[in-house]
């Protein structure tokens, strides 16, 4: 069985990342195996409530408001609009909804309190409700698991050594602390990085030591491909190579066997086969539904004809436990261990 470790090395991970291709995707692969649930995939719906308008300047990122890159500024959306989306998504084998506003932050206002109240309506659903609203306080995040949500994402993008290039808004730092708030609510840590802003494996390797090395890793990994947006700073960057995209997908697998990783942007740019690869080297998690935000992104009906032809099936909502049973839950299996010893 994989060792959980929070001490890898640059080094380390960088011996993995490099190894032969099918070694390394042998050795994912193996490690997946470990678990009897390989076969299960963790299907999200991505829906913008608040779109536009941004005052960040992340340089992949058509919401911000100083590029023109013919994203319409949105209010944002009515609680039955997001409860009309969400049961959409169920219907179509998501277990999870996660809803994107693109803010720099969160503020304590009527907005905050509508937030609020969707988080409810759609924990009603009984689906898994993640958020991703920009930077958080230790406050704001309680008030968020009070309300049941059970999943917050805030990405780490590229390496702390490359941060500066892509975003100049905010500071690395700030995104930690955000993490810090998120896990000291017990809400489930969502936490990934782009490839292909331009960034060096280098990069890549110092990313996923900061993410495997965290006090506990998240409890998902979105590993996403950029998709190059006419009117943003890197809308002429080249198209990342699917070895890349298996190469992180494994060597995340291997270092944070536990974790969800999943294959986020860029899936319409991979045929079934490179997807295909990207399940064998560990990913365990889509995004479903027509759109990522404003971004396109294959349709449920597709993704199940996929999962019919791999032999894969939909995870079910709350795998390990609701909102705030996820600590009980692995302290019961860790005295499971101790009293079978």
């Amino acid at each position: 069985m994989a060792e959980l470790r929070n001490n890898w090395t640059k080094e380390e991970i960088s011996a993995i990342y490099h190894q032969p291709l099918l070694d390394l995707i042998y050795e994912a692969a193996t490690i997946h195996r470990e678990n009897k649930d390989y076969s299960e995939v963790q299907i999200s719906s991505l829906i913008s409530i608040k779109t536009g308008g941004c005052p960040e300047d992340c340089a992949y990122c058509p919401q911000a408001a100083r590029y023109n890159t013919g994203v319409d500024v949105h209010a944002i959306m009515p609680k039955d609009e997001v409860i009309a989306a969400a049961e959409k998504a169920k219907a179509g084998g998501a277990s999870r909804l996660c809803m994107g506003a693109a803010w720099r932050e969160v503020r304590d206002n009527r907005d905050f309190d509508k937030v609020i109240d969707m988080v409810k309506a759609v924990n009603d659903l009984d689906m898994e409700v993640c958020c991703t609203l920009g930077m958080l306080t230790e406050s704001q995040a309680q008030r968020l698991a009070d309300a049941g949500l059970y999943a917050y994402n805030h990405n780490l993008d590229t390496s702390e050594e490359d941060y500066k290039r892509i975003i100049t808004t905010r500071t690395y730092d700030e995104r930690l602390k955000t993490l810090e708030h998120v896990r000291k609510a017990k809400i489930t840590v969502c936490s990934g990085g782009i490839i292909g802003l331009g960034e060096t494996v280098e990069d890549r390797i110092s990313m996923l030591k900061t993410l495997s090395n965290l006090p506990k890793h998240p409890e998902s990994v979105p590993i996403n491909a950029l998709v190059p947006i006419k009117g943003t700073p890197l809308a002429d960057q080249a198209k990342v190579a699917v070895w890349d995209m298996v190469r992180m997908i494994a060597t995340t697998r291997i270092i944070m066997p536990k974790t969800v990783v999943r294959l986020s942007a860029g899936r319409t740019e991979m045929t079934t086969v490179e997807q295909a690869l990207c399940f064998m080297a560990g990913a365990n998690s889509i995004f479903a539904g027509d759109k990522l935000l404003t971004t396109p992104n294959p349709s449920f009906d597709t993704d199940m004809a996929m999962f019919e032809l791999l032999g894969l099936k939909p995870r079910a909502a709350f795998k390990n436990g609701k909102p705030g049973q996820q600590e009980s839950l692995q302290e019961y299996i860790n005295l499971e261990k101790i009293e079978a010893n």
